[in-house]
């Protein structure tokens, strides 16, 4: 029989007081589809970065196809045929798709062809990408799929990927399954990160479990409910959520006929844009990343103040030209879906952080409070159960998912009237997940307005009260979310709406 493809053994890493991963064991065979399972701060990040070169443990040994080897670097991991889609992606902002791919790849090999690679790839996986477009236009999710198709084209021994299904449609992920399947057919070992537990149930043929960095569990998915699977990730099954109360009052936020032109020639222009948003009620945007959900975000939000004055009013003023600052003091807020560089700076302690939306601890003449700042941060910090070694620690340093329950804490604290909230629970772990959504209810039976645009639909079907789906800049009509099916959303994510039918929904 073959040597299992990766081995590794007392893996142990540690980072000044912490341990993040302790005496791991993880042993994955050829053609295997493995699971990694854990909450948030578990410690998986940084094993696959160890797997990958991007970090040395501090102990233990690593086995590639039974030899013994000690991944220095990401090049000495490709070298050896392991690719990785990491979850905060390695692109340079100011480079085109096809130039990111590029840079690591053998110089003998022309941009056009790279170019031409990325697009049959893409092709194959269904994954739409335009090789020219410069990354610092695109959206999260479009610079996830510029990871993994960077990835695929390695034609890669191991492969290790973290959330990849996040930006695409229930259909095209059936569609990434099936490749998977057959890639793994083929002897590829994949790695698997995800907080999806029916897709790990779907997918994959092992699970390895970690909670504090240490191997609690280890299963057979396909032998598993869900609820067993969340009690062996968090120990407990994830908290239900409320149930509704109450009814929607009168419209917070109205978009009547917003039409704006591409900013610059990669983005998408919206073509009347019409939407109402009512105090106590939560409306959801459905639609493949990269249709249009930015530049929405942006005029709704203040950072794009090109629209109309009338085309965007909250409680019947209009905003259509007023910047970010002063929406936020008449009580919109926004949390984006791009944690590290906009939610967040990240080289700033998470109380410094709380100062780029909130003032509370801003004293006369512009002097900080240091005190009263670090003691709102220690407030959202307990009360969002963040994972941090407190209000000085750096926003980097966090987990993607601890971090992102931070910024919500952040916005949700200062009590809005309008809340915007992209991708709220994107790479987030299931008690997480339910944490924050809960949240969200929680604020909208409070009274407040909030629009959620995510490529989640379980999560959408899950806290919403209608639905929209957005395509190449146009907006459906909204659906009563317990009238909605996942096929319909699904099909309506390609532009195929009945408008009929779903203004009559809306009437309702």
């Amino acid at each position: 029989m073959a040597p299992p493809r990766l081995e590794l053994e007392h893996v142990t890493k540690r980072f000044a007081s912490v341990v993040a991963n302790d005496d791991v064991a993880l042993t994955v065979q050829p053609g295997e589809i493995h699971a990694v399972l854990g909450e948030n701060g578990a410690g998986k990040s940084t094993l696959m970065k160890i797997i990958y070169g991007a970090l040395l443990p501090d102990a233990g040994e690593l086995r590639w196809n039974g030899t013994p080897v000690e991944i220095r670097s990401p090049h000495e991991a490709r070298a050896l045929g392991i690719a990785m889609v990491f979850q905060h992606f390695s692109l340079f902002d100011t480079l085109t798709v096809a130039e990111n791919v590029w840079l690591g790849l053998d110089r003998k090999v022309t941009l056009r062809s790279v170019a031409e690679g990325i697009r049959a790839k893409a092709a194959e996986y269904g994954l739409e990408l335009e090789p020219e477009k410069p990354v610092h236009v695109l959206s999260v999710g479009e610079r996830q799929r510029v990871e993994i198709v960077r990835a695929l084209l390695a034609n890669p021994q191991l492969l290790i990927l973290d959330e990849p299904t996040s930006v695409l449609t229930p259909q095209a992920v059936e569609k990434l399954f099936e490749t998977l399947r057959k890639l793994a057919a083929t002897g590829c070992s994949i790695l698997y990160i995800s907080h999806k537990l029916d897709e790990i149930r779907s997918l994959c043929h092992q699970c390895t479990v970690l909670r504090g960095g240490k191997v609690t569990g280890r299963c057979d998915p396909t032998l598993e409910t869900t609820a067993s699977l969340s009690r062996l990730m968090i120990g407990s099954d994830p908290p239900r959520l409320p149930p509704r109360t109450g009814t929607a009052g009168d419209v917070a936020l109205r978009v009547r006929d917003l039409t704006l032109p591409r900013f610059d020639r990669f983005a998408v222009a919206l073509e009347g844009i019409s939407l109402d948003v009512r105090a106590g009620e939560i409306v959801g945007i459905a639609g493949v990343s990269g249709n249009g959900q930015q530049e929405l975000l942006a005029a709704l939000s203040g950072e794009d103040p090109r629209a109309d004055a009338g085309a965007v009013s909250l409680f019947g003023r209009g905003i259509g030209r007023m910047g970010a600052a002063h929406r936020r003091r008449l009580g919109l807020h926004f949390i984006p879906e791009e944690r590290l560089g906009r939610g967040a700076v990240p080289s700033l302690s998470l109380a410094s952080n709380l100062l780029l939306t909130r003032k509370e601890a801003l004293r006369a003449l512009g002097w900080i409070d240091r005190r009263a700042l670090r003691a709102q941060a220690s407030s959202i910090i307990g009360r969002y159960r963040v994972k941090s070694s407190g209000p000085g620690a750096v926003a980097k340093s966090l987990s993607g998912g601890n971090l992102q329950k931070y910024i919500v804490g952040r916005e949700l604290d200062a009590l809005p009237k309008v809340l915007l909230v992209a991708q709220p629970t994107w790479g987030v772990d299931v008690g997480a997940a339910a944490q924050i959504r809960a949240e969200l209810i929680a604020l909208r039976d409070a009274g407040c307005a909030v629009l959620v645009v995510s490529e989640e639909l379980e999560e959408l079907f899950a806290i919403t009260d209608r639905l929209h789906v957005i395509a190449r800049g146009r907006l459906s009509p909204s659906i009563p979310t317990s009238e909605a099916t996942v096929e319909q959303v699904g099909e309506w994510m390609s532009g195929l709406w009945n408008a009929p039918a779903a203004a009559a929904g809306e009437a309702r």
